[in-house]
């Protein structure tokens, strides 16, 4: 499994192009569908953000995966997460993608979008790793295997 070649553009107004432009050896995704999912990603933030420090060349982003839309409607939503984030490393590492969602799913093998996903890539963006839903012990002892037994 692979991730998808798609364009998006952080928090800061920057374009970013996924997965060539991520800049970890290893990196972790935090992939959302849905807004009320913002809680579930927050449940994963400092174990990540811990992981990123405690291990060279892993970085990790928020990516709120959004369908397809007019230019208009992405500058609204996208100045509204950007109100909503005050903090500059949250808006450099949210990076939102507009893109036709279920093609995107299919690429990444992501059955629903009812849940969160974690994906850990590397530089090519193939998928060493996949986890669903609210952060866990168990998950993130998981994770951390993955990431030491591929860095």
């Amino acid at each position: 499994m692979r991730f998808p070649i798609v364009t998006g553009a952080n928090l800061l107004r920057r374009k970013v192009r996924l997965p060539a432009d991520l800049e970890g050896e290893l990196t972790i995704l935090l992939i959302a569908f849905q807004r009320w999912q913002q809680s579930v990603i927050d449940t994963w933030v400092p174990f990540v953000r811990q992981l990123e420090e405690t291990n060279e060349g892993v970085s990790y982003y928020e990516l709120p995966v959004i369908q397809r839309m007019n230019v208009l409607a992405r500058t609204f939503i996208n100045e509204g997460m950007r109100a909503g984030i005050p903090d500059r490393v949250a808006r450099e590492r949210t990076i939102t993608l507009y893109v036709d969602k279920i093609s995107f799913r299919k690429a990444l093998e992501l059955p629903h979008e009812d849940d969160v996903y974690i994906l850990l890539v590397d530089r090519q963006g193939n998928a060493l790793w996949k986890g669903e839903g609210a952060f866990t012990p168990g998950k993130g002892e998981s994770l951390t295997e993955a990431v030491r037994s591929k860095g």
